[in-house]
This record gives C-alpha cells, structure tokens and sequence, in this order.
C-alpha cells in the first residue's frame, strides 16, 4: 500500500528539478546542485517547496531558488531572478507591453487557494500567458528589448559589507566584491514587487529608455497628460477607443481617464489623463504603436503651451541584478 499523506503537508511542492533561466545556470556545463524538500517557504505564496542551491561557474556565487515551481509557471518567470524565462525582461516590462493584468492575489488568505487552482490549470495544459493574444506591437516591443544573450555578471558575488566600513582584512581572498555600493533606485527591489510587476524600479528604467528611443519620451511641462493618437481606423468611435486604450492598460486604472477627444474626420483622437503618472504609463506601454482593429496607430505626447518639444535622447543601459 502507498503511503498516507500527511494531512499537515497538503499543498507543500516537491520537485525534481528546478525552473530557471540560462543566465542563472551559469556557464559552468557541469554543476553539482543540493536538494533540500520542504526547505523554505516560497517568496510570493508562502507555501514549503522544495529548494535547489548550486555554484553557477568559477568567482560566482552560490545561488538558491527563491519561490516555488506553481509561482515560477504562473508568471512563467526564472525561480531564482524572477525575470521572464522567454525575453529575460521584468514581468512588469512584459505585462506592459503585451497588456496583461497580474491576477494573483496579494492577501494571505487567498494565496494558497489561487495557487492550488493554479496547479489545477496547469495539469490541463493551460497558459494564460501564451494564448496569442498579445498585440503585434507589444510583442515587436519585446523583441527590441530582450536580451538574446546569457548575462552572467549577474552571478557576482555580493558586495562586502565590511569592505564598504573600511574593515575588510581579507583582501583578495574574500568572497566577496570591494565595491562601494550605489544608493539608487535600481538598488530598492523586494522579490513582491519583481513577481506582481508593480513598482519595480529597473522595469520602469527599461520602459522609460524605450520610450526615448521610440520618440516618446514625456516633456519637460508637467501639466502635460494628453497622448495623441493618429491613423485611426475609419470604424474607430469615441466608445471603441476607450474600450482600447483600457484594456492595453492593464496597470492603470480606468478613472485615471479624464476624456477621450474624437476627431473623426482626421481619424484622430487626444486622449487626455488626470495624472501625469497614468500618461506616462501609457506613452511607455505604447512606445512602438498601439494596434487597433488591425491598423497601428501613432502615439505622441501632446503639446506642451509652454516649451517646445525636445528632441529624443538616447537610452542609458541597464544594469538589472537579479534578487538571490
């Protein structure tokens, strides 16, 4: 006879082999990976699994697997970097562009039953996130900006905290990097904020520089929130484009939405926000076009009364390191 489950154990994730990235492998072809059932909890749900710890190559660091396997397929994100596992991006630049809506709950009390239907769905061979039904714009979009290539820089060690006190007596045989830390934005990342895709500050640097190189960069006069859009379809009506412009927005709330300016005749609309933020989203979502009833509309920033518009700079590189 099989063995009784344990009761106390239901929902808890064995595996045999973990879900990652080519980048977090490492370049060593032989790696030697510890296995420990139960050993944590995950970092988004909260549920035991199983962790995986390995040395990723020669001068790296050891790296372990942060959330469990149920977590990784939903967002079909790396277990260790949490970065998409098909354009090695943010979830936060991925949903942008192909205009999905996060719909895992962020309460304990709804995590384990949503990922318990998660595992349900996954059996069936379902993926929401790979039904085909991403525009051709956003999927253009994520081909500029994925990285095709392994970046192993971010297997580094970590920084040396004593070096950075002036108190390291190791020198070059600490483990560690004697590097002087940086205080930015980039720096202020949590493993929440980089699997939901919300305020996750390297996605906003890579969506912000994309927008620059696309012409769409937001002006110098703040009181600036209309998005101009051209070559609607003949079809297009002031319902249709709301409709539109909501649904390629999954991270911006529909009240952010002051009007909605039809120029039929020029087949033209202004579509104004109430916030600065919310126009910001959008010209970044829509940095490569918006696609409507098959035609690719033209997005620009609409004009400033104040200053003249600013020619477009180029994008600053980004440096994303991972979160374990």
């Amino acid at each position: 006879m099989p063995p009784k489950a344990d009761i106390n154990k239901a929902g808890w994730e064995q595996s045999e082999f973990p879900i990652l990235c080519e980048t977090c492998l490492g370049n060593n072809p032989f790696i030697r990976m510890s296995k420990q059932e139960f050993g944590r909890e995950c970092g988004t749900c909260a549920r035991p699994f199983t962790v995986f710890r390995w040395n990723p190559g020669a001068g790296m660091r050891f790296k372990t697997t942060v959330i469990c396997q149920t977590c990784a397929k939903t967002r079909n994100v790396c277990q260790t970097c949490l970065l998409d596992l098909e354009y090695h991006l943010p979830t936060q630049v991925r949903d942008t562009a192909l205009g999905v809506s996060n719909e895992a709950p962020t309460s304990d009390i709804n995590r384990e039953y949503y990922a318990q239907n998660q595992e349900i769905m996954f059996a069936g061979g379902e993926n929401k996130l790979n039904d085909g039904r991403a525009s051709s714009a956003g999927r253009e979009m994520l081909k500029q900006l994925a990285r095709t290539e392994p970046y192993y820089k971010r297997n580094r060690p970590h920084l040396c905290s004593f070096y950075a006190k002036g108190d390291c007596k190791r020198g070059s045989e600490c483990p560690y990097r004697h590097e002087m830390p940086v205080k930015n934005e980039l720096s202020q990342q949590n493993i929440q904020d980089r699997f939901f895709g919300r305020n996750d500050p390297v996605a906003r640097k890579i969506l912000a520089g994309h927008a620059e190189t696309q012409g769409v960069q937001p002006p110098e006069d703040e009181s600036v929130m209309s998005l101009f859009l051209s070559s609607l379809p003949a079809s297009a009506t002031e319902g249709t484009i709301r409709a539109r412009v909501i649904k390629s927005l999954p991270g911006v709330e529909p009240t952010s939405l002051r009007s909605i300016v039809h120029v039929a005749k020029s087949r033209c609309a202004f579509v104004n926000f109430k916030d600065r933020a919310s126009a910001e989203r959008a010209a970044e979502a829509w940095a490569n076009g918006l696609d409507m009833d098959g035609e690719r509309l033209g997005v620009r920033w609409g004009r400033s009364k104040n200053t003249p518009a600013q020619a477009p700079a180029p994008a600053a590189a980004v440096d994303d390191d991972d979160t374990a």
